[in-house]
């Protein structure tokens, strides 16, 4: 008698170091590699937020010069 197999997920490929935890940064270049269409719509939200605030904080601050 033949037991069914069950489908189980694909695992992801062993690290060459089996006992070590891998880093956050091989993590982030693995999700970036299998979601990059979504990781750059990130990436470019987060760029132009940060140049919005820069832009926001340098105009307010910008100081009042008399006569100008």
């Amino acid at each position: 008698m033949t037991e069914p197999q069950a489908t189980a997920a694909p695992q992801p490929p062993a690290s060459p170091q089996s006992g070590e935890n891998p880093s956050f940064v091989k993590l982030a270049m693995r999700n970036m590699v299998r979601k990059g269409r979504q990781s750059l719509l990130h990436f470019g939200l987060t760029a132009l937020g940060l140049v919005g605030f820069l832009v926001l904080i340098a105009t307010l601050g910008r100081p009042q010069l008399p006569g100008n």
